[in-house]
C-alpha cells in the first residue's frame, strides 16, 4: 500500500483526464484537470450538464478511475490501487450522497444507515446507538422501520445523508442533493448541509441550487471537462 502523505489538502488533482469509449470513438469527459480543495471547507462544484461534475465526484470517491493524471484524497493516492483497497478507503473516509439516493430497497431506514458500520464490523451496540443518532439528526426517527419505497424522495435523500455520515467520514460528496426535490424537502437538505459545515466537515457538493451555493467557502466551475474557475 502506498504511504499516506499528510497535506493541508483534502483533495488534489494534477492533469486529471477521463475518456470513455463510445462505439469506435472516444469521449473526453475530463480534460487536464488540476485543482486543490482544502480540509474543513464547504466547496460547491458548478457547471452545465455534461461538464464532468458527476465523473469528477466518482473519481474522487474511487468509484471510477481516471484515464490519466494524479489524484490524492485525504493524503492518499488513488492511482493504481486495488478495488478492495478503494472500497475500504471509501467506506472509512468518504460519505457519498447520490442524486438517485442508491438506498438498498430490501433494507429498512435503520438497516440502510447501519450498513457502512457493519461493513467495518463495528460493535453492535455502537452501530445501534450511532444509527439512532443519525436518523434523529435528519428528522426521521418515526421512519426507522420503513423501507425506501414507503418514503418520499426527500425522506430517501435524508436517509442517504445519514448513511453517508455513518462512519464519521472526513469527506462528504453530494451529487445534486436537492435536484429532484420540492422546495420544502430541499430546505431540509440545506439544513443538513449547514450542520455539516458548522461541524467542520469537508463537503464537496455538485449543485445548481443557489441556496447551497451561499454556503460555499469555494466555488469550482467546470466547463466542457475543464476547470473554468475556482473562486474563494
Amino acid at each position: 500500500m502506498v504511504e499516506k502523505e499528510e497535506t493541508g489538502w483534502m483533495i488534489s488533482t494534477k492533469s486529471l483526464s477521463k475518456t470513455y469509449p463510445v462505439g469506435t470513438s472516444k469521449v473526453e469527459v475530463l480534460k487536464d484537470l488540476t485543482l486543490s480543495i482544502p480540509k474543513a471547507k464547504f466547496v460547491v462544484l458548478c457547471g452545465p450538464s455534461g461538464s464532468g461534475k458527476t465523473t469528477l465526484l466518482n473519481i474522487i470517491s474511487g468509484i471510477d478511475r481516471p484515464s490519466n493524471g494524479e489524484i490524492m484524497v485525504a493524503g492518499q493516492t488513488l492511482i493504481g490501487q486495488r478495488e478492495d483497497f478503494l472500497s475500504d478507503f471509501r467506506c472509512s473516509h468518504i460519505g457519498f450522497v447520490f442524486q438517485s439516493y442508491n438506498l438498498v430497497s430490501t433494507l429498512t431506514v435503520a438497516e440502510n444507515v447501519a450498513f457502512p458500520m457493519e461493513w467495518q464490523r463495528k460493535p453492535s451496540q455502537e452501530i445501534k446507538a450511532r444509527t439512532l443518532e443519525l436518523i434523529k439528526t435528519v428528522g426521521l426517527a418515526h421512519r426507522e422501520t420503513h423501507f425506501p419505497a414507503q418514503l418520499s424522495g426527500g425522506e430517501q435523500q435524508r436517509v442517504a445523508f445519514a448513511r453517508a455520515l455513518a462512519n464519521d467520514p472526513e469527506l462528504i460528496l453530494a451529487d445534486e442533493p436537492t435536484g429532484n426535490l420540492d422546495v420544502k424537502n430541499a430546505e431540509k437538505i440545506l439544513q443538513v448541509l449547514s450542520l455539516l459545515k458548522e461541524n467542520g466537515k469537508t463537503v464537496l457538493v455538485s449543485t445548481h441550487d443557489l441556496q447551497i451555493r451561499e454556503l460555499a467557502d469555494q466555488v469550482i466551475t467546470l466547463k466542457d471537462g475543464r476547470l473554468a474557475s475556482s473562486d474563494e
